[in-house]
């Protein structure tokens, strides 16, 4: 991750609102593919196609090796799931993380999508997750730190009895996936750095909640991350502009 803090150019901010338009897409796409006996391969390449068809390039394919066009998780896989030949069945959750490069200047999203009907823990979970976001958000201005995101967050994750993931964190976005500062979800009493957010940056803002324990693990594949006691997560992640006044959801356009 790039160590100073990249603000954007009225132009170059353009060229973000485009690449989050792309992103936003590719994730309405894979939420719409999401079926009983769906694999998670199929759905990457719906993904791969939207993003192409679209001027774009899909960001994560062959970053840091990773070796598909979007990250799909399932159930207790919080992130950096690698799509391939799993089956998708009636009840599961499905987490997708999709980025678009667009004239060399990224979106990135996410969201957990249910594959038909699904517990009532399991859709409590992802409307918390979802709604963590925006409580996040309100503190997403001008002269607010990025702590202050993070400590919304959280207090309104616990406040529904799940767990914030620790191990990860939202970023900073732009000419590169992951810029400066990073973005936690939780409180970080004494943290330095904790810049103060100014009009011009662009973040990605992405809680991931748990429904158990907050532990997880990596598994064998050194990629995907899961919940250490099993539990279900669920994530959500939006590309937001700090502006002179409301914050800029670059990559809304698509969720549904």
């Amino acid at each position: 991750m790039s160590e100073s803090i990249y603000i954007k150019s009225p132009r170059e901010i353009e060229r973000m609102r485009q690449a989050g338009k792309i992103t936003a897409g590719a994730r309405s796409i894979a939420r719409q593919a999401v079926a009983a006996g769906v694999t998670t391969g199929e759905i990457d390449r719906h993904v791969r196609e939207y993003i192409r068809k679209a001027g774009a390039s899909p960001t994560f394919y062959r970053y840091n090796g990773f070796p598909g066009n979007a990250c799909i998780s399932v159930n207790e896989e919080v992130i950096h799931g690698i799509p391939g030949k799993r089956v998708i069945h009636e009840g599961d959750i499905v987490s997708v993380d999709v980025g678009a490069t667009w004239e060399g200047f990224v979106g990135d999203c996410a969201g957990t999508y249910p594959c038909g009907e699904i517990s009532e823990e399991a859709r409590r979970l992802i409307e918390v997750t979802r709604q963590s976001f925006f409580e996040g958000i309100r503190f997403a201005r001008v002269g607010y730190r990025v702590s202050d995101i993070g400590a919304a967050i959280q207090e309104y994750v616990e406040s529904h009895g799940f767990g914030v993931v620790r191990d990860y964190v939202g970023h900073g976005v732009g000419h590169q996936l992951h810029e400066a500062p990073e973005i936690p979800n939780y409180k970080t009493p004494g943290r330095r750095p904790d810049p103060r957010l100014v009009k011009g940056m662009t973040i990605a803002i992405e809680p991931m909640v748990t429904y158990g324990g907050y532990e997880v693990k990596t598994l064998a594949n050194n990629w995907t991350v899961v919940t250490v006691d099993g539990s279900l997560a669920a994530h959500y992640e939006n590309t937001v502009l700090i502006t002179d006044g409301e914050p800029e959801i670059l990559t809304m356009a698509e969720d549904i």
